[in-house]
């Protein structure tokens, strides 16, 4: 089985909800973080974390809007709000501080202009947890994550100029 993130909110390509979209800096929308699903982990998974990265924003490193780490293996989902103190992360997961400066859930908020894109990834990792802290940077977790990966699975929405 081929290892794949869905949402009930949106498909790769499409324009991503007002749900999701950051309220403040110039945007609007409920800042809400969308329901995933996820199935087809790789053999061996003891852990996840779910991040939503804008490639696209002008940083010269792009923009984290989400890092979840030390998801159970047995986890398959998170509900919308999750992210957003609305409840429903699993017992033992930790969000990490974004670059919102804060964890948490920070939807859309590009400057006008052109599309952004925003990729929701799960990752499947071969340890039962990442040994970081609330305010350890996305990078940091990128890096560990990619010493332990088994397995990714994204989908990417688009958010900003005329995809509004």
């Amino acid at each position: 089985m081929t290892f794949v993130l869905e949402s009930p909110a949106f498909v790769t390509g499409d324009v991503l909800p007002q749900a999701q979209v950051y309220n403040g800096m110039g945007q609007t929308g409920a800042n809400l973080s969308p329901a995933l699903v996820w199935k087809g982990a790789p053999e061996g998974t003891r852990s996840f974390v779910v991040t939503v990265y804008d490639p696209d924003a002008p940083t010269g490193s792009g923009w984290w809007h989400w890092v979840v780490v030390n998801i159970p293996p047995q986890v398959t989902a998170l509900p919308e709000g999750a992210g957003s103190g609305k409840g429903g992360l699993p017992e033992g997961a930790l969000q990490i501080r974004t670059d919102f400066g804060v964890p948490g859930y920070g939807g859309a908020a590009p400057p006008p202009g052109r599309v952004h894109r925003y990729v929701f990834t799960v990752y499947a990792l071969d340890v039962p947890r990442l040994d970081v802290t609330a305010d350890s940077s996305p990078a940091l977790v990128g890096f560990m994550i990619h010493h332990h990966q088994l397995g990714a699975a994204s989908l990417t929405a688009l958010y900003g100029g005329s995809a509004r």
